[in-house]
């Protein structure tokens, strides 16, 4: 039988407090609920449908890029990458199944099948294998029918004529942001905006049957289309490339503008790079050397092959520079056509001598005659007639002392001495083309202005831009900076060039039947602050003269052997110019001499005695003739005999020798 325990106060008590704890839980937990249901209602209801409410990013698709005439050079192609779930992949495979399917994976992807395990076993939500696939190679990564693995659609950037024009197009990041060039430049219109697809899903992503959906279409980015021409770009490539071999430059720039409007026709530097895998060089051999170079060097070295130098460098133009001096005393009236200089291979400027180029005496002089030489002292003398205030006021008007304010980032400005610090000597220097350093886009743009006219225009590499249908959405048309100079004196600095070229030391760009003009420029290379041994040969032309409708750089940095402008950079500017008037439809108008050399195949030669070698090089050229030299030492030199003799009827294109003692 069992006994009956007697209830005491102590289990009373027991029971009370049990009773009393039970009952604040109970009223504490309607509290709460009471809490969330009505004072948290609406911050819960908002987390509830943020939790339900998937936000799907629309990519934009990134506008294309083309040339003058309508030629694809950038545009956007369709591309997958391959995602990871790694919770998913460890739930569907043992350790050994997943080296397995990563084997197989780096077969087709090209890569490490350690690398691809890792990814596909990190400890996170989702993680990227790899990107920029092909539909095939997604295409075989679906029929594997992988758990775990997802493929994303996206779109990549392609540019189908790969290293062409890679310095001036640029290039786009992973997520297809403009990191260079145009690309950078124009990246708010080329980007778009993307658009957004809004819905109601429930915890692994499937859309709920009464949820709402919103869906904003993605605006597409506009087209750039450039001032640019395929064609041109092809010969000043070709031509770039041509002129490495036999020059062994560092580099070589070239720049092609279109005079009577400022329109950038060509903008080239060799070597380039291919912006389709711009983050490492297209030259084998360039390449194993990057991959050996620390992080910081390759960066280093990427900053440096992405540069555009034509308009973010600065160098020394020498002779070049010397139609703005001539120019200048011209337009002042210090100086008249008929007025003769004397050259006796130097000057003294403040108690400094100051050499010409040439080591014999040009005597006395026309201005022609002394652009045509190229000869220092003149040009030094005529900067000390000018005078600084007013030379630095032509500099400036000429568009010099500031940039250009081209439709491209990274423009650099000129490096001059502040006008409070010039002196004779360095006015002197200056009006010979030395002690002023600027870009190739500011040279380039100071020589067109003589060829419109002597008005200034802006230059610019961008024509117009379109949408998706091609209409032009905004166009960019020619505008005038000022006038630098009279119609007088642009026409009398015309007939100059013309005369450098046929009759002086530029005859290596002369293209027969056509009238060009141009100046021929060598200047010493500045390094770590003072010259050093290597140097600049550059040529500035303009064609035809009596109607100029292109301008042509060419800048060739650190040629080994010759470094003369006339030698170096001006067969590059006839090749180019022998192309592009073709192209242009500019019909040839041969001159009597020419026409006979072209019925009869045969020339006469010049006289070239007397002369420094680098100019008998483009006198000789001029003449439709090579100049050939048994020296190699690549030293200037005056030539004290010739073969043929002066005067000589021979075949065009034959040898014609220059003897030095």
């Amino acid at each position: 039988m069992r006994k009956v325990v007697p209830v005491t106060v102590n289990h009373k008590r027991r029971v009370a407090i049990g009773f009393v704890l039970v009952a604040f839980m109970l009223l504490f937990l309607a509290a709460r609920v009471a809490w969330i249901q009505v004072v948290q209602a609406d911050e819960l209801t908002e987390k509830a449908i943020a939790q339900q409410t998937k936000d799907i990013p629309i990519e934009a698709k990134r506008g294309k890029i083309y040339d003058r005439n309508g030629k694809e050079l950038a545009t956007s192609i369709t591309c997958y990458s391959l995602w990871a779930r790694p919770s998913s992949v460890s739930d569907a495979y043992s350790d050994k199944e997943i080296d397995k399917k990563a084997a197989e994976l780096a077969e087709i992807l090209d890569m490490e099948a350690e690398t691809i395990k890792t990814r596909m076993t990190k400890k996170q939500a989702l993680v990227r294998i790899a990107d920029e696939l092909e539909k095939e190679t997604a295409d075989k990564i679906r029929d594997m029918e992988i758990s775990g693995l997802e493929l994303s659609q996206g779109t990549k950037r392609y540019y189908p004529l790969g290293n062409f024009a890679s310095q001036l197009l640029g290039s786009v990041t992973v997520d297809n942001t403009g990191r260079t060039g145009i690309e950078l430049e124009y990246d708010q219109y080329l980007s778009g905006v993307a658009g957004r697809w809004v819905k109601n899903t429930d915890v692994v992503g499937n859309q709920l049957v009464d949820g709402s959906e919103k869906y904003y279409e993605a605006q597409n980015g506009l087209n750039v289309v450039l001032t640019l021409d395929e064609a041109i770009q092809y010969y000043v490539e070709k031509a770039l490339e041509e002129g490495m071999k036999k020059t062994k430059a560092d580099r070589i720039m070239c720049i092609v503008m279109d005079p009577e409007t400022g329109e950038i026709l060509a903008s080239a530097k060799t070597p380039g790079f291919n912006p389709n895998n711009a983050t490492q060089p297209d030259d084998e051999e360039e390449l194993k050397i990057f991959k050996g170079l620390s992080t910081k060097e390759q960066n280093e070295y990427l900053f440096k092959m992405w540069r555009n130098p034509i308009v973010s460098d600065t160098y020394e133009p020498g002779s070049t520079f010397k139609l703005i001096t001539a120019s200048t005393a011209l337009e002042e009236g210090i100086i008249s056509s008929t007025e003769t200089f004397t050259c006796n291979t130097y000057i003294k400027v403040a108690g400094v001598r100051l050499n010409c180029w040439s080591t014999r005496d040009h005597g006395a002089q026309t201005i022609k005659e002394a652009v045509g030489n190229s000869c220092n002292p003149v040009h030094a003398k005529l900067a000390a007639m000018i005078g600084k205030e007013t030379f630095y006021q032509y500099i400036d008007l000429y568009g010099i002392t500031e940039k250009t304010g081209i439709d491209y980032p990274g423009e650099s400005d000129s490096i001059m001495y502040p006008l409070k610090d010039v002196g004779p000597v360095e006015l002197a220097t200056i009006g010979y083309g030395q002690s002023i350093s600027l870009t190739p886009l500011q040279l380039c743009s100071a020589i067109s202005a003589i060829g419109n006219d002597g008005v200034l225009l802006q230059p610019r590499y961008v024509k117009a831009l379109t949408d998706e249908n091609g209409k032009v959405v905004k166009e960019f048309n020619k505008e005038e900076v000022r006038r630098v100079i009279s119609e007088e004196t642009a026409k009398e600095m015309c007939e100059i060039m013309e005369y450098v070229v046929s009759d002086g030391g530029g005859g290596t760009a002369k293209v027969t039947g056509y009238r060009v003009g141009g100046k021929t420029g060598t200047a010493n290379k500045v390094e770590n602050g003072k010259y050093g041994d290597y140097y600049y040969g550059s040529f500035i032309g303009m064609a035809p003269m009596n109607d100029p409708q292109v301008t042509v750089l060419v800048v060739v940095d650190s040629p080994k052997g010759s470094y003369y402008g006339s030698v170096v950079a001006g067969p590059i500017a006839k090749s180019i110019l022998t192309d592009t008037l073709r192209y242009m439809n500019i019909k040839p108008q041969y001159t009597e001499e020419e026409k006979a050399a072209l019925e009869s195949k045969y020339t006469t030669v010049p006289n070239i005695v007397g002369k420094e070698y680098s100019e008998a090089v483009g006198i000789i050229a001029g003449k439709q003739l090579n100049c050939a030299s048994e020296d190699k030492s690549n030293e200037n030199y005056i030539v004290v005999a010739q073969y043929p003799a002066a005067g000589t009827k021979v075949k065009v294109g034959s040898d014609v020798y220059a003897y030095k003692k």
